[in-house]
């Protein structure tokens, strides 16, 4: 079995992604739902792809959600409930 090494990622833009995030949330806990729901989904569509991500799908999911916030419409099926 090959290894193959995630991508590097800068940690800033992720932050600063969570911190728009955190800022436009009125529940802590749903966000976390929403991004655990959102992450599982990226999983599930890699593996039934048989692709590998080069970087993991709760980063992938905090980026996506954090851009639906900025452009509506991003994500069809986004609940921002």
């Amino acid at each position: 079995m090959i290894m193959r090494k995630r991508a590097s990622f800068d940690s800033s833009v992720i932050m600063h992604h969570t911190d728009d995030l955190m800022a436009a949330a009125s529940n802590r806990y749903r966000i976390t739902v929403l991004v655990a729901n959102r992450a599982k989904q990226n999983r599930d569509l890699a593996a039934s792809n048989h692709g590998e991500t080069s970087t993991k799908p709760v980063l992938d999911a905090i980026v996506e959600i954090s851009d639906e916030l900025s452009q509506p419409g991003l994500i069809g099926d986004f609940d921002w409930v």
